[in-house]
């Protein structure tokens, strides 16, 4: 059984300028998804799919691979994480090699260890499906949302909910933005997709630089608590 880990990382973040390679709390962020892949020792390869010199330097001084740089095609706002392992999987083809399973692991991702890593395999590995990945529960019923316009007015989604109890409610879920383990002949384009729960103080997704605090926070306590 081989295993290839991914972590994609290109150059042009907008929201958090050059956020794969800015210091998190002593080292840059990426670091600590290398790490912990490499930590781990559940992959034969840990590598970087970028388009960026400077954080191909960064990923190689941690320890990962980086056997060739990402296309142009592949590093702008509208490629997917599906089109990234495609690319890199036809590189491997080209090298002749590969593997049973991958793992994208985000280059934003301080919170994910190795047993997190493990655990979503040995899930994968009893499943059937073709990817699996940790998910979080919404805090708040999403039947409850409400829009509003340019007034201030507020109008439910789903106003039959108005009077539901929360209790009676389906819990609902989203991504937890850590990591995707897949079958490497599938990739990401795979249909059977499960998941597997995670607590809300170990995830936070970082897309502004209130979330970039909110994350050294979180960081911190997990630390703490360990």
């Amino acid at each position: 059984m081989k295993n290839l880990a991914i972590i994609p990382a290109r150059g042009g973040s907008k929201r958090i300028p050059r956020k794969n390679i800015k210091d998190f709390l002593g080292k840059p962020i990426i670091a600590y998804s290398i790490e912990t892949a490499l930590e781990s020792g559940l992959f034969d390869e840990v590598m970087v799919s970028t388009d960026d010199e400077e954080i191909a330097d960064v990923a190689k001084e941690y320890g990962a691979k980086v056997p060739f740089m990402r296309s142009e095609e592949n590093a702008d706002d509208h490629a997917t994480l599906a089109d990234v392992i495609d690319e890199v999987k036809e590189s491997y083809v080209r090298a002749d090699r590969s593997f049973e399973y991958i793992c994208c692991i985000l280059a934003t991702a301080p919170f994910i260890d190795a047993d997190l890593l493990e655990k979503g395999l040995k899930i994968f590995k009893k499943s059937r499906a073709d990817s699996v990945k940790p998910v979080v529960r919404f805090s708040y019923p999403i039947q409850r949302a409400v829009r509003m316009n340019q007034e201030g007015l507020l109008q439910m989604f789903q106003p039959e909910h108005e009077k539901t109890r929360s209790q009676d409610l389906e819990p609902a879920y989203r991504d937890a933005g850590q990591f995707y383990w897949c079958r490497y002949k599938t990739g990401m384009r795979g249909n059977k997709k499960i998941g597997f729960e995670v607590s809300e103080l170990l995830v936070q997704d970082i897309d502004t630089h209130e979330d970039w605090e909110i994350a050294k926070i979180k960081y911190l306590w997990k630390k703490q608590r360990n």
